[in-house]
């Protein structure tokens, strides 16, 4: 879909993270997984909070950290095969989107956890149209620590700058990019933290988004909303559908593209599956 054929939106979520929450509470982060029946419950009502919206979004995009279980983990193989279990009652008009999470891969990925990512959800790196708008999909483990695989490091910045040379060629409306760990939480030269990216790969990433003219980067890892700007690029962190660490509710966002700009809402599920969008974002949609 090349062609601009007027305003669209989709879904973002992150982290339903099946697992975390008894581990949380438990204060054990690391074998404290073995019951994840609340975030079931959480991503059901996601999924049928989607399935009602109407009109129905372009894609359900999830931001990484599909489950807690670290590659290797005595529980994440039942953690996935419960969170597909899920996920096979979206609508099947309502295409799904899956970015890599460091719970996916590890914080230090390999050859070998990226393969088994690749298996069971998709490519861990891809690129899409939708309505002439180029959407990038990046696995945000490789600029966090590379160090076990460097050459797939290289491989996806290679990758990426053939994907922004396809871009500028094709003069598409927006890029918008989704990844798990954000660039920055709030301004784009606080310190580094676990939840952003190192600040030297940070700024040339920025500047790389920047020149290119990427509108908007959308992620999770944080469990919080949260966000900033970059010379017009914005950065949007959106809270868990699984456990939060901060104060917000369990929720997906809801996102219009229009000719001009991208809009963006953090609905509560309960929010969204009783009432849907609000007024003022399906105007924008109306608006041809």
């Amino acid at each position: 879909e090349y062609q601009w054929k007027g305003p669209f939106y989709f879904i973002q979520g992150a982290d339903p993270q099946f697992g975390l929450m008894k581990a949380w509470t438990h204060g054990d982060t690391n074998n404290g997984d073995d019951e994840w029946g609340e975030e079931i419950k959480l991503a059901e009502q996601a999924v049928q909070a989607v399935n009602k919206l109407n009109p129905k979004p372009k894609f359900f995009v999830l931001c990484g950290d599909l489950v807690h279980g670290m590659p290797g983990t005595r529980w994440k193989k039942s953690q996935e095969q419960d969170l597909k279990n899920v996920l096979k009652n979206t609508d099947q008009d309502i295409p799904l989107v899956f970015v890599s999470g460091n719970h996916d891969i590890g914080n230090t990925p390999s050859r070998e956890t990226i393969d088994d990512y690749c298996q069971n959800w998709g490519d861990d790196y891809f690129s899409f149209w939708v309505g002439g708008v180029f959407f990038l999909v990046l696995n945000s483990q490789l600029y966090f620590d590379s160090s076990k695989c460097p050459e797939l490091r290289q491989a996806q910045d290679a990758w990426l700058d053939e994907q922004l040379a396809i871009a500028a060629n094709q003069k598409c409306k927006h890029i918008i990019v989704f990844q798990h760990i954000p660039l920055f939480l709030s301004k784009p030269d606080e310190d580094d933290d676990y939840f952003n990216l190192e600040k030297s790969v940070r700024q040339e990433i920025m500047e790389k988004f920047h020149k290119a003219g990427i509108r908007a980067v959308f992620s999770g890892h944080y469990h919080r909303n949260a966000g900033g700007s970059y010379k017009g690029l914005e950065m949007v962190v959106s809270s868990a559908i699984g456990c939060q660490l901060g104060q917000d509710t369990h929720g997906l966002r809801v996102v219009v593209v229009t000719e001009e700009k991208v809009v963006h809402r953090y609905y509560s599920l309960t929010e969204l599956g009783s009432h849907g969008i609000e007024k003022e974002l399906l105007d924008m949609l109306a608006k041809q």
